[in-house]
């Protein structure tokens, strides 16, 4: 695909917890617990209009869905501020100097004062129906190997609650994650090839990472904003893996592009969305399908929409194993239903031929008209088709405007409307708060080294290849090889290598390297210090350690992997030399290959290389004198 020319231009969104002490706006440590709930907050959400008089879509469309939500809450973990029944406290100082550090390291400027303002969420995710951020910074930049990249944003803003799951219109959510400091970083939407995508949040989050910032899963969420000439701005929520960004990048500009096909079908049959909605369960009365049947028995109902001039198209593929009549279930599901049947698949899940048949003929069903089913709750039902007549219409117009769910692979599906400026407030309860100059001077004079001017140095400093440099780089290992070097006088080449492949093979074999600590990691580099184990012997010595928690210097004895004395083997290479006496009285020097690799055998990495070298030498000298 020739992307410049389709007009595709993309941006990113990256959210990152801050490693704080405490809460946003509350005293409430920063950390997540499994424990069961002390007690439940039970709460239900409602849109309000914005100051312009208007109701952000996003939030309409949430409270259509008529969810009740139930917070998990605990005594230690979480507070009133929480749960919504007490004034949030004065914002996180440490959390703000944070921000203000990131923002000197992408160019930004940052403002004269920061206003708290009020952003209306009613998913759930917050108990107040709005989550509170603020303006740090904008206007910054990023170099990158596609060319400068404008960071417009840098916001600090309260995490969510955690969502715990759902069953018959409740949702459950825990207080533990809600108000830890969050930053938003919001790029332009200036990116024009996917893989630049992918470098510019690779770059982001070194940057992140370069300061005091949360590790692990769940601790780095990235957005994808991604439109095309014609089409419209879709926002991917929740991107984990960065290397199927540019994939996904691909997989919804031809999402787009087949919707724009669809349209130009539709409009050229001149298709229409009928607004009657139809009862069709006398038809399934004795229905063989098992969805329906269930429905009949819980007094549920059977709706039907007609879709004049949509045969033929809701069946046809937007993205791998993903077609238009996945986008209708899409919006029908956030209505609570579990799917919907549609002409281009039926016959099918127990609808035969004949009910088809009767359908068509009740319903007036014509050439190129489509039907769509739903069998559930009346007032579920009924909402559901009102969402698919709703995506219908604007498949006839193109592509909407959505905010989309990824998916592990690299598919995405919808999850609401794109929001839009109608969901902003000013907060009333925390003052605004000046950014002196003091402050900022203080900060931008203690900024932490960026990766690449890290990677720059450890180069020169520890005549690293570039490879092994960028590998510690990018695995966040560059403090503690300084620190192994600097305490173990260990060839630096040697540590980088085991820092950056061993652990890694480590973890391909299953074993859990992130539970391998730091003074176990530099134990075993003592033993090669002093000669104890070889080089050979790292891997064999720390995987020992995962496996049976113990201590290196115990593992290698267990294993037999302690060096020999110098004697020790003097005495087998002898035994293995005076063995092979006619081997070597045959070929004299030559026999040194075969020699070097029976010792080395027999050895098995428990002694230098160089000194086994040398002793299989002297003791063929002697033969041939």
């Amino acid at each position: 695909m020739d992307y410049n020319e389709l007009g595709l231009m993309m941006g990113l969104e990256i959210h990152q917890q801050l490693d704080t002490k405490t809460k946003l706006f509350c005293p409430c440590e920063c950390e997540l617990t499994d424990k069961k709930p002390d007690y439940n907050v039970l709460r239900h959400l409602r849109p309000t209009q914005s100051e312009l008089g208007k109701i952000d879509r996003a939030a309409f469309e949430e409270s259509r869905r008529k969810l009740t939500f139930i917070y998990d809450a605990y005594p230690q973990h979480t507070c009133l501020v929480e749960t919504d029944d007490e004034p949030p406290h004065p914002l996180n100082q440490e959390a703000l100097e944070i921000g203000l550090v990131i923002a000197s390291l992408l160019n930004m400027q940052v403002v004269d004062e920061f206003h708290t303002m009020r952003k209306q969420v009613i998913d759930g995710s917050n108990t107040g129906g709005f989550q509170r951020t603020g303006l740090v910074a904008s206007n910054g930049y990023l170099e990158t190997p596609y060319g400068r990249v404008v960071i417009e944003n840098l916001c600090l803003e309260e995490d969510a609650a955690r969502r715990m799951g759902q069953r018959k219109g409740k949702v459950e959510f825990r207080l533990d994650r809600l108000g830890i400091p969050l930053l938003e970083i919001t790029t332009d939407p200036s990116m024009r090839e996917p893989e630049q995508v992918r470098e510019v949040a690779y770059q982001i989050g070194q940057v992140l990472r370069s300061t005091k910032v949360k590790r692990g899963l769940g601790t780095i969420r990235q957005d994808l904003n991604i439109s095309i000439r014609d089409g419209a701005r879709i926002e991917i929520k929740g991107v984990q893996d960065l290397d199927s960004m540019p994939l996904m990048v691909e997989n919804e500009v031809k999402r787009q592009l087949k919707l724009l096909k669809i349209r130009e079908k539709l409009q050229e049959r001149k298709a229409h969305v009928e607004e009657e909605i139809y009862y069709l369960e006398e038809i399934f009365r004795g229905t063989e399908s098992d969805i329906i049947k269930n429905a009949l028995k819980k007094n549920g109902k059977v709706l039907a929409i007609k879709l004049k001039g949509f045969k033929g198209l809701i069946g046809k593929e937007l993205q791998p194993n993903r077609r238009f009549g996945t986008e209708l279930a899409g919006y029908a599901k956030k209505m609570g239903v579990a799917g919907i049947f549609h002409t281009d698949e039926l016959p099918a899940y127990g609808i035969t031929q004949a009910d088809v048949k009767q359908i068509n003929k009740v319903m007036d069903i014509r050439e190129n008209d489509a039907f769509i089913l739903v069998a559930d709750d009346e007032e579920k039902a009924r909402n559901a088709m009102l969402e698919v007549q709703r995506r219908a219409k604007m498949a006839i117009e193109g592509v909407p405007e959505e905010t989309r769910k990824a998916l592990d692979d690299a598919n995405t599906e919808y999850l609401r409307p794109l929001p839009t400026a109608s969901r902003m407030h000013v907060e009333t309860d925390i003052p605004s708060q000046v950014i002196s100059k003091k402050l900022l001077n203080r900060v931008q004079a203690n900024l932490p080294e960026l990766p690449e001017d890290k990677k720059a140095r450890i180069i020169a400093e520890y005549n690293l290849s570039e490879d092994l440099a960028s590998q510690l780089v990018k695995q966040d290992r560059v403090q503690q090889f300084e620190e192994i070097v600097a305490e173990c006088s260990v060839e630096p080449t040697t540590v980088a290598s085991v820092l950056a492949y061993t652990l890694k093979e480590l973890k391909r074999e299953g074993l859990d390297v992130d539970n391998l600590h730091h003074n176990n990691i530099l134990e075993t580099f003592y033993l090669l210090k002093q000669g104890k184990i070889s080089k050979e012997a790292v891997s064999n010595v720390l995987a020992g350690v995962l496996k049976d928690n113990s201590h290196p210097e115990e593992v290698a004895n267990n294993l037999d992997l302690m060096m020999l004395s110098e004697e020790d083997v003097a005495n087998i290479i002898k035994r293995i030399v005076s063995s092979n006496e006619g081997l070597v009285r045959e070929r004299n020097m030559g026999s040194m290959g075969p020699l070097m690799g029976m010792a080395m055998k027999e050895l098995k990495g428990k002694t230098d290389g160089k000194l086994v070298n040398k002793l299989v030498k002297e003791e063929i000298e002697k033969y041939l004198k």
